[in-house]
């Protein structure tokens, strides 16, 4: 674990950041004490910080997807979703959105781990076909505040303690992507991309050398804790409805809710090469495809960041 980078100091939270605190729980104690965790558990899906005073983040380089969402005051918040790999610590920790639970469904069953919700969406979390763990509760002793960052941006997860992932089990083969190493034929050259949110917005830069898209966000480069640029594999531009939700902040600023059931297109980046591609997610229960030319579009082996841009 690099504790050195969780401790890294952060800079303080500007009005925007705040903002989005205002939909946190407070009081979580530094280390809460539950039930055992289960000896394994199929995926595990973290909601990640992301503004300013969150980075840089832990554990984002072992996750096999990435989902960039948006959220109040145009602001985005990260999903992490781990089968793979499991870090030892991911963070910082943030709340969860009724975007999140459409978007999980395509998993079986998956642990979700997150800093808390308002009180309306509880409900619906509950009632949700997943392992909801948010701190205290069943956690185990799982979360933690590290002294490096303010709060609400310095809540961290041990996942060993919620159940390590099933060996070999890919997030992104659950979600329904298709991989393969050999290049497809068609798409175009394109070695850098921006994707812009309201009050945020997402690079990526194509690499040679280490034959991955380079990660920046808001303009800055995103490293990992141990200061290693974040790279996919994949990227995704993905095309989707963004509409008003029922639930609002404290400040009556609406949550914005994505829809990931449907279809629309993307744009899919891999190999230095951008595609124009087609979505589908017939169902909730299912997982989504994507298609070129009306073939099965495959994606360059390693992480991929799906980034939801509003159609």
């Amino acid at each position: 674990m690099d504790t050195k980078g969780i401790r890294r100091r952060g800079f303080v939270a500007g009005a925007l950041g705040l903002l989005v605190a205002a939909c946190e729980p407070t009081g979580v104690p530094p280390d809460a004490n539950g039930s055992a965790p289960p000896a394994g558990t199929a995926l595990l899906a973290v909601k990640i910080d992301n503004v300013g005073a969150a980075r840089p983040q832990t554990g984002l380089e072992d996750a096999d997807i990435v989902y960039a969402e948006q959220v109040e005051g145009g602001l985005s918040r990260l999903m992490a979703v781990f089968g793979s790999k499991s870090p030892d610590v991911v963070g910082p920790v943030r709340s969860a959105r009724e975007t999140d639970l459409e978007l999980l469904r395509q998993f079986d069953r998956p642990t979700l781990a997150y800093s808390g919700a308002q009180s309306a969406l509880r409900p619906l979390i509950d009632a949700a076909p997943l392992r909801a763990v948010p701190p205290p509760g069943e956690s185990g002793g799982a979360y933690f505040r590290s002294g490096g960052k303010p709060a609400p941006h310095n809540l961290y997860l041990r996942p060993e303690k919620l159940g390590r992932p099933t060996p070999g089990t890919n997030a992104g083969a659950a979600a329904g992507f298709r991989f393969a190493a050999a290049v497809p034929a068609g798409g175009r050259p394109e070695t850098a991309r921006t994707v812009r949110f309201p009050s945020a917005r997402f690079g990526f830069d194509w690499s040679a050398a280490q034959r991955r898209w380079l990660v920046s966000m808001d303009g800055n480069a995103a490293v990992t804790a141990g200061g290693t640029r974040l790279a996919a594999a994949t990227v995704v531009v993905q095309y989707v409805d963004v509409q008003a939700s029922r639930f609002h902040d404290k400040f009556g600023s609406t949550s914005p809710l994505t829809r990931t059931v449907g279809s629309g297109r993307a744009v899919v980046l891999r190999d230095g090469r951008a595609y124009d591609a087609q979505w589908s997610r017939p169902g909730a229960g299912g997982g989504t495809s994507f298609t070129a030319d009306g073939q099965p579009l495959p994606f360059a082996p390693g992480q991929v960041w799906v980034v939801f841009a509003k159609k």
